[in-house]
């Protein structure tokens, strides 16, 4: 769907200014609770006194979608992580480069990135969809005032970064055609699956990640996926639900994981 239709509803008591610049920063608009007719759209993003939340208007049991990287599920899970149990940080070699600047092309709601960072890492996040990329900086705004060692490792990335990037992560939308795997998603990520939809350009990515990347480019695949751009990776770490393909650049000079 196009992400413009989903404008920022200001709830009452929260920072008129704030949504103002948030919308301006994301190319949104802004509405005013008093006055919103909400007939029109499928989402909306409410700002509260405390946070920005998705709303599928369309599904009004269900609960909003937050992006909080310090309490909930994706939070625990994260201040648990380990190399030992998580996949994902043995794909971005992080026993090797411990303290790497990763990139997340596709940040999405910021989960792996969380884990990322509590595993030590720098993690860039970039996301092309601006509802998302609103909620993520919202997020990214909370954070610095409930964990501000953390929020210096999960940073915000615009295409005037100079610095280096060591590893490109990427997990790309999958389209979901069968109706079994729908329905095993969980709410939250069906919603967020409604609104974003599916990467149809998603072996671009790779290539534009092989530019960036200085040491790697790490993609998180369904095990019955396609390789992204037809393109098999040099390694790969498998994982119970997923596979992450490794593509490590001719800077890297390291075939281990």
């Amino acid at each position: 769907m196009n992400a413009a239709e989903v404008p920022i509803l200001v709830l009452t008591g929260a920072d008129h200014d704030y949504a103002q610049r948030l919308a301006q920063r994301c190319q949104l608009q802004v509405l005013s609770a008093t006055n919103a007719n909400l007939d029109q759209y499928e989402f909306v993003l409410e700002l509260t006194p405390t946070q920005l939340q998705l709303r599928w208007l369309a599904a009004p049991k269900m609960l909003p979608l937050v992006v909080d990287f310090s309490q909930g599920k994706a939070a625990f899970r994260a201040a648990k992580a380990s190399l030992k149990d998580e996949a994902i940080g043995r794909a971005c070699g992080l026993a090797k480069y411990k303290s790497a600047t990763i990139l997340d092309g596709t940040a999405g709601l910021g989960r792996d990135a969380l884990v990322l960072a509590q595993l030590g890492a720098t993690v860039l996040l970039r996301e092309r969809n601006p509802v998302v990329a609103a909620l993520l900086l919202d997020g990214l705004q909370r954070l610095q005032h409930s964990d501000a060692s953390l929020a210096a490792r999960l940073q915000w990335y615009d295409d005037s970064y100079q610095g280096s990037i060591e590893v490109v992560y990427l997990d790309p939308m999958y389209p979901k055609n069968d109706r079994k795997q729908r329905a095993a998603v969980k709410k939250d990520m069906q919603m967020f699956q409604q609104l974003v939809g599916a990467d149809h350009d998603a072996d671009q990515l790779l290539a534009d990640a092989r530019a960036k990347a200085q040491y790697r480019v790490v993609v998180k695949r369904p095990q019955h996926a396609d390789f992204l751009d037809q393109q098999p990776p040099q390694s790969q770490v498998i994982s119970k639900k997923h596979r992450f393909d490794i593509y490590l650049t001719e800077q890297s000079h390291d075939s281990s994981q």
